[in-house]
């Protein structure tokens, strides 16, 4: 419950686009996984005022590899390795997964049980599978986690345009410490903020 992470899921509400510029450590990738378990199941708390989905949805996340996906947001998601169930998404919702070839261990789809008496999809995708893997229908969420290269970061954008649960538009959400400085990614979110970017990038005097 802490102000920043209530904050940015609140803007789901109002916002397709959502970026978490932060340094390690402090809660991106567990305040995402939370949001994303939040649609997949129905189950919002009371206290939720970003975004909801009434129906089940399609949702992605994708990180830089294979295995980091299944390392670290597969955990969080799902849960670890011989721990399904663990993760973020009540073990009770989870119906049936799939598993990817030449990853041990590795989730590729999850079928989740959505309060609407629907299944809602989940995928797990990396960034190593290059923009291609990226292509196809109509996503509801989207979940980031790392800085994808702008090829991938647009496919994604064009998936969440207009979805058959939300024809206005589904949500992408990015996760990342910000590590490969100002690419072109984060210039185009910090200059819609109305950040000023000449005293962010100016070398401090004096001490």
């Amino acid at each position: 419950a802490y102000p920043k992470h209530l904050a940015f899921m609140a803007a789901g509400a109002t916002h397709r686009e959502r970026i978490c510029l932060a340094g390690n450590r402090v809660g991106k990738s567990d305040m995402a996984s939370y949001e994303l378990a939040c649609h997949l199941t129905g189950l919002y708390p009371e206290w939720w005022q970003g975004r909801r989905f009434a129906r089940a949805v399609v949702a992605w996340v994708a990180g830089d590899t294979g295995k980091t996906v299944r390392d670290i947001l597969q955990p969080k998601l799902i849960g670890a390795i011989g721990q399904i169930g663990t993760g973020m998404i009540p073990g009770h919702t989870l119906r049936h997964m799939t598993h990817k070839g030449g990853l041990p261990g590795a989730i590729d789809s999850a079928w989740v049980s959505h309060v609407s008496g629907g299944d809602s999809m989940l995928v797990l995708k990396s960034y190593d599978q290059r923009r291609e893997a990226f292509q196809g229908t109509a996503i509801e969420v989207i979940w980031l986690d790392e800085e994808p290269d702008q090829a991938i970061y647009t496919e994604c954008l064009l998936r969440t345009m207009d979805t058959p649960t939300l024809p206005g538009g589904g949500l992408l959400l990015c996760t990342f410490t910000p590590v490969q400085g100002v690419t072109p990614l984060v210039l185009a979110f910090l200059q819609d903020a109305g950040c000023d970017l000449d005293a962010m990038t100016s070398t401090p005097t004096g001490g």
